[in-house]
């Protein structure tokens, strides 16, 4: 799917872009940090929305950047996060019902600070989940993490691609393809697109100073996705479910491709660790690696 201002050339950040896009990357990670104690049975979406909200505006003194987003044939988004539980693959407008025991949430902050965007999403599983939708959890969580640690100059969006999609369809999932990571930077939406599946060695080569998100949406039955339309509920214009409603994970980080490898801007204290096979070799931290 295309967004606003794809199309254009690619964004190489400078010095002083970088260093605003990493406050930005850490300020979006704190809001999630600041909702893992309150996301639980009983906790509606709409108050996980209020309480980032409140958090953004009169913490942070930044702008959350999906409130009032409205690209083109779309109509504007009402909250200032999005809430995708269980079948929702992505883009689910927070509401009124409540979460229950088992249920798995994925939350997509985007704040805006000083004009860029820090854009970031975590998985919660909510209560007990089953052994089922704690692996995809899981498995979708260290697919990302295969296409992060392919990032270094020379390398190809392809590369990124190619190892999201052969690690989660060995582990018998499906990869979504309607949507994708982006380069984001002043503009929410900007090149290149990053897709989580493809061949090694096919498009862009990736140069230091490129930023974008890695966000694979990984789903547990078939990859098909559609429209939420269910009952007499008109389509909110926005949530996207899985066709045979499997249940859909995804993560997302934004990151900056460095001299040598890479750097995960979307960082703060509560940040879940990287996997082992992200930091084999490079010691702790793991989240600014050079090759």
């Amino acid at each position: 799917m295309r967004w606003d201002n794809l199309g254009m050339p690619i964004a190489i950040k400078s010095g002083a872009e970088i260093d605003a896009m990493r406050l930005a990357g850490r300020l979006a990670s704190e809001v999630l940090d600041l909702l893992t104690p309150v996301i639980a049975p009983g906790v509606t979406t709409r108050e996980i929305d209020r309480i980032a909200h409140e958090h953004m505006v009169n913490v942070q003194k930044s702008v959350p950047a999906t409130l009032g987003y409205a690209p083109p044939g779309y109509p504007a988004y009402p909250a200032s996060l999005c809430t995708s539980v269980n079948e929702v693959v992505c883009h689910g407008i927070p509401d009124d019902r409540p979460l229950k025991n088992g249920d798995i949430v994925n939350v997509d902050v985007t704040v805006i600070k000083d004009g860029w965007h820090g854009d970031n999403s975590r998985m919660y599983i909510v209560g007990e989940g089953s052994i089922a939708a704690r692996r995809l959890v899981q498995v979708t969580f260290e697919a990302m993490w295969k296409g992060i640690v392919k990032v270094r100059p020379g390398a190809r969006l392809g590369d990124i691609g190619h190892a999201i999609q052969t690690y989660a369809e060995a582990a018998g999932f499906s990869v979504v393809r309607e949507f994708c990571g982006h380069g984001v930077g002043a503009r929410f939406h900007e090149e290149p697109q990053v897709l989580h599946y493809g061949r090694p060695g096919t498009l862009e080569e990736l140069v230091p100073g490129m930023i974008f998100t890695i966000e694979p949406m990984i789903n547990a039955g078939r990859r098909d996705i559609k429209e939420d339309r269910r009952g007499n509920r008109p389509y909110d214009g926005w949530t996207i479910v899985t066709r045979d409603r499997s249940l859909s994970a995804q993560w997302e980080h934004s990151v900056l491709v460095t001299d040598g490898g890479y750097e995960v801007l979307t960082v703060s204290a509560g940040s879940p660790p990287p996997p082992v096979f992200a930091t084999a070799g490079f010691g702790t931290p793991a989240l600014a690696l050079s090759a």
